[in-house]
């Protein structure tokens, strides 16, 4: 096994800017029980909070009429899979769907609880364009935020996603942009941990352009370093927080792919460089990756570096493990439940290579009708 050094001096310094914070949320054993949950052993975040707009674009693709009811049943053939809590420790849910019933009248914030899911909730507004800062973007939705966090919280959430984009171009990310995002998911958190939400910290170097991994390395090491030192500033708790970011990882039209071994080994270096000790656990997101591929990389992290890293490492996935279920239902409700095993397979699949136990004999996907 290859050993990644990381900064101990770094890690000190961390550990001794929190020590001497007073947390002074309520719900702060709560959160901490919390995060630990959504990264127990095995299982990682199921990510279906596609908003409205999203989710009209794949159903089109697949000619699904774009309704508020078919929404409502391809979230209800999510949520009722069974056997999901196995794999998946909660599932991050959009602010239609948070309200929404099944078929038999019960709210899926209960069928969430009683299938032992941890109820989460996307907070954010959407990326939109920066100002002064052409092809950037900066996460909105702060105003108001407070009060439909403790909305949330009644809802039976738990815990609260937002997400920032950090594109790689000619001339970006600026600093301007990153820091940005930064100081905004700072703020989200903040306000999450004061209302009873674990926030997950998402700032996604997107995987859009021709850039090579060192490139990745480089805005993600320098993305990682200001969203910690704004979470430092505004006395975001680490151990009430789960981080979501991006893998480092070659451009998609990029001429020269990195590797799998090479994906896992400098996404764990940057993050040993950056992430403190005192997270609870680093949930990825796909980010346009093939399912396969995502699960690999998942996998080869686990398998070489689990024994380096203070932290659980494991996922929050999208369409990684919702996309074959859909390309089958389509819209079908007879076909509800060979699509529902087509979503088991691909959540247990990552769930196993969360555990570095993963290998592609497994990707054999169930036998349907």
């Amino acid at each position: 096994m290859q050993t990644i050094c990381n900064n101990d001096f770094r890690y000190i310094a961390i550990a001794k800017t929190n020590e001497g914070m007073i947390n002074m949320s309520a719900y702060a054993q709560e959160l901490r029980n919390t995060a630990k949950a959504m990264v127990a052993p095995g299982k990682g975040i199921l990510a279906m909070d596609e908003s409205n707009a999203t989710c009209n674009k794949r159903f089109e693709k697949l000619g699904i009429p774009t309704t508020e009811e078919r929404r409502r049943a391809y979230r209800e053939l999510i949520l009722t899979t069974p056997g999901l809590s196995e794999y998946i420790s909660g599932a991050i849910l959009y602010d239609e769907t948070i309200s929404q019933f099944s078929q038999a009248k019960v709210a899926f914030t209960k069928v969430m609880q009683d299938a032992g899911m941890i109820i989460g909730i996307k907070v954010d507004a959407g990326a939109k364009d920066l100002a002064g800062c052409p092809g950037e973007k900066v996460t909105e939705g702060l105003d108001g935020l407070r009060e439909r966090i403790a909305e949330y919280y009644k809802m039976g959430a738990r815990f609260a996603k937002w997400r920032a984009v950090i594109t790689i171009g000619n001339g970006i990310p600026s600093g301007t942009c990153i820091e940005a995002n930064a100081h905004a998911l700072a703020r989200y958190a903040a306000l999450c941990q004061e209302g009873g939400l674990v926030p997950i910290v998402e700032p996604e170097v997107l995987i859009d352009g021709d850039h090579t991994i060192e490139d990745s390395y480089e805005v993600t090491n320098e993305t990682l370093e200001a969203v910690f030192n704004q979470l430092r500033l505004h006395k975001v708790e680490f151990d009430q927080m789960i981080l979501k970011p991006s893998m480092v990882i070659s451009g998609l039209t990029c001429p020269n792919q990195a590797s799998v071994e090479q994906v896992a080994e400098m996404t764990i270096q940057c993050l040993l460089k950056n992430v403190p000790v005192t997270i609870p656990g680093i949930a990825f997101l796909s980010g346009g990756q093939s399912n396969e591929r995502s699960t690999e990389h998942l996998n080869v992290m686990n398998a070489k570096f689990a024994s380096q890293c203070p932290w659980s490492v494991t996922f929050s996935y999208a369409r990684a493990i919702q996309q074959p279920a859909l390309d089958y239902w389509r819209g079908n409700d007879d076909k509800i439940s060979e699509a529902q095993k087509l979503l088991y397979h691909r959540a247990e699949l990552n769930g196993v290579a969360s555990l570095g136990q993963y290998n592609a004999e497994m990707e054999k996907a169930p036998t349907l009708v």
